[in-house]
């Protein structure tokens, strides 16, 4: 085996820009996001913490960009050095759109997130109504458990989120 050289520090300038592209997905500048992307900046670049554009875009409810990194190439599965995914950042937040978009996009369902929580468990955590139903319609398995053993349904109980709660034992009484 070689000795590889080692890899030389990014300059000023290329913390900058890095920077600055970063701030892009941040603030849903897609129009730029679209031009960089054209010109081979990679899709799934990621930060110091590990997010990646996708990642921040989807966090920050910038759907513009995240439609723009999905049609690249970014990966709606990569997940951040928290091992939180795109679509459970988008279900915590809970915006609807990119949660939508992430799940035309390719995002799995039932994706598993640090501890084993699903977006299901996230959103119902957090009492995302709109957004339970768009899992469950997309498949989001309702009797799943996370590392502690709980369901989204005992996850919504235990946060004091009556309205999934609520919803998620009707879902399972339907099933």
């Amino acid at each position: 085996m070689q000795n590889e050289p080692p890899k030389p520090e990014p300059d000023e300038e290329t913390i900058a820009f890095a920077q600055r592209v970063f701030q892009h997905a941040r603030a849903g500048q897609a129009q730029e996001l679209e031009e960089l992307l054209r010109m081979g900046l990679p899709p799934n670049l990621r930060n110091e913490k590990g997010d990646s554009l996708l990642m921040l875009a989807s966090y920050h409810g910038q759907v513009d960009a995240v439609r723009v990194l999905l049609a690249h190439g970014a990966d709606p599965e990569l997940a951040n050095d928290r091992g939180q995914t795109p679509l459970a950042g988008a279900a915590f937040k809970g915006d609807m759109a990119t949660v939508q978009c992430l799940l035309d996009g390719g995002a799995d369902a039932n994706g598993r997130s640090e501890g084993g929580k699903t977006p299901l468990m996230i959103a119902a955590m957090f009492n995302r109504t709109e957004i339970v139903d768009a899992l469950l319609a997309r498949g989001a398995d309702l009797q799943a458990r996370d590392v502690g053993g709980l369901t989204a349904e005992a996850l919504a109980g235990a946060m004091g989120a009556a309205d999934t709660a609520e919803q998620l034992a009707e879902a399972g009484r339907k099933s």
